[in-house]
């Protein structure tokens, strides 16, 4: 009989594992229907497959991705350890097989217009989304992040930077491949993938906290313990002008539920004091594990 851990939650880890599946397969979008026709190598795994595929053009892209994500990660467990999870290890593997699958056995309509600023920014919502669902759900898609790992580690550089300049390095290569045209737009698809990326986990995983001051706390303070099932803190406080003690409610909620809760706020008492701030993490019961967070 197989157990679990306390800290184990089955339910958690299975939506987790369907939503880095969902991003995965955008991300595959992105790059067969855009990026591989337009040989727009923005960086990772993929474009070290595109260039290589322009070497040996008899090798699929999705094949050489395969190759590559397994000569990388065997470098991985040799320079830096057995730092890789096995929902990385899967996400980056499940990416390979979706890019070969949509480009050799469904053979999805793929976009070669002449304009490639059009493959450089629909392939971005398409692989910056997918990229981004799945590191909100703490996956990785492997490939340059683990030669950014080594870098950092043997030459002690800030591994965000070393993974901007391997990408940087592949869009310069495809420039060698290709031409300078397309190494130009896959730089910018580089750029523009990064910047994506990191708009879309703040609207992801964005929460908000909410300081409350209310003659009628107790009915606000009930109604998100028992009927919204988060919780609250009292802080105790002193009005600077009435010198008088009052009750501060102080809670975090997610994003989507500040909605409601003014909503609550403004049919129980419509005189009360509210602050909101928009809060980049909020950790621990109730939202994202600590141990959580990359």
């Amino acid at each position: 009989m197989i157990k679990f851990s306390k800290d184990f939650d089955l339910k958690e880890q299975i939506k987790e594992y369907v939503l880095s599946t969902i991003g995965v397969m955008l991300t595959a979008l992105g790059l067969v229907i855009f990026f591989i026709p337009n040989n727009i190598a923005a960086g990772g795994a993929s474009g070290m497959a595109m260039i290589l595929h322009k070497l040996i053009s008899t090798v699929p892209v999705g094949i050489w991705m395969y190759i590559v994500n397994v000569v990388l990660f065997v470098l991985g467990f040799l320079l830096v350890g057995k730092d890789f999870s096995f929902k990385t290890i899967y996400s980056t593997f499940a990416l390979n097989f979706f890019v070969d699958l949509f480009d050799r056995i469904i053979n999805i309509p793929k976009y070669t217009g002449e304009d490639l600023m059009l493959a450089v920014f629909f392939g971005n919502v398409l692989t910056s989304v997918g990229m981004a669902i799945a590191f909100a759900n703490n996956s990785s898609t492997g490939g340059t992040d683990i030669i950014a790992k080594i870098i950092s580690k043997y030459f002690h550089t800030p591994i965000g930077t070393t993974l901007l300049m391997v990408d940087f390095a592949i869009g310069i290569f495809a420039g060698f491949a290709f031409n300078a045209r397309i190494a130009m737009y896959a730089l910018l698809a580089i750029i523009i993938n990064g910047i994506t990326i990191d708009f879309v986990l703040k609207g992801l995983e964005l929460s908000v906290t909410m300081m409350i001051i209310s003659k009628k706390v107790d009915d606000i303070k009930k109604y998100i313990l028992e009927k919204m099932e988060r919780g609250a803190t009292i802080l105790k406080a002193q009005g600077a002008y009435s010198g008088r003690d009052i009750d501060v409610l102080y809670v975090a909620l997610k994003r989507r539920e500040l909605g409601e809760v003014l909503n609550v706020i403004r049919h129980i008492d419509p005189e009360a004091f509210v602050i909101v701030t928009e809060a980049r993490y909020v950790l621990g019961e109730g939202f994202r594990r600590v141990d959580k967070v990359v």
